[in-house]
């Protein structure tokens, strides 16, 4: 198990969310898993974060908005 997991959130970022999972790839600390949650985005987010594949990304789409903690 990884050692630290980084949460991000996104519903309807799409010029912004490459950046921000970019910025957590580059990290020089390795030990982490990105959990990624798409929150019922409709403005292209979904098809921006479809671009980034890793063993250490786990992905999470929800069809519609959802609050936060779900």
């Amino acid at each position: 198990m990884p050692r630290v997991s980084v949460i991000l959130n996104c519903y309807n970022h799409a010029p912004y969310v490459a950046e921000a999972v970019e910025s957590v790839l580059a990290q020089t600390y390795r030990d982490f898993e990105l959990i990624l949650i798409d929150n019922g985005s409709t403005d292209g987010s979904r098809a921006v974060l479809d671009r980034f594949a890793a063993p250490r990304i786990r992905r999470f789409d929800h069809d519609r908005n959802e609050s936060l903690s779900r």
